[in-house]
């Protein structure tokens, strides 16, 4: 689990296993072995050294498979859990539902 999102966010910055390592200051070996899944329990150092290098939060690599973030985009997770990191927290998010609202309306008009 941890494996499969270290790779698609590594992959995704166009960052290469080697890159990763240098950067984060473990061995290439071991973030291998994490990326196929052989090294399933890292340390809390070892995972905020990736997290910060892969430039998102902890919680992105380590949450459990079937969470809700799983089934949508990773841009959209990164986008609520910027949100989060600002103080906005979810009932100030429905304060915004009304200019959400107007921005889809605004858009369907343009497709007409």
């Amino acid at each position: 689990m941890i494996g499969r999102k270290i790779v698609e966010l590594r992959k995704k910055r166009g960052m290469t296993l080697s890159e990763l390592a240098e950067r984060a200051n473990i061995s290439k070996s071991y973030i291998s072995g994490l990326e196929r899944n052989i090294n399933d329990n890292p340390s809390i150092q070892v995972i905020n050294k990736i997290a910060a290098i892969l430039e998102v939060n902890v919680t992105t690599l380590i949450e459990s498979e079937g969470k809700p973030q799983e089934c949508i985009e990773s841009e959209w997770w990164e986008f609520v859990s910027e949100l989060k990191e600002t103080g906005i927290d979810k009932n100030q998010i429905e304060e915004y539902r009304t200019l959400i609202e107007f921005i889809k309306w605004q858009k369907e008009k343009m497709t007409e």
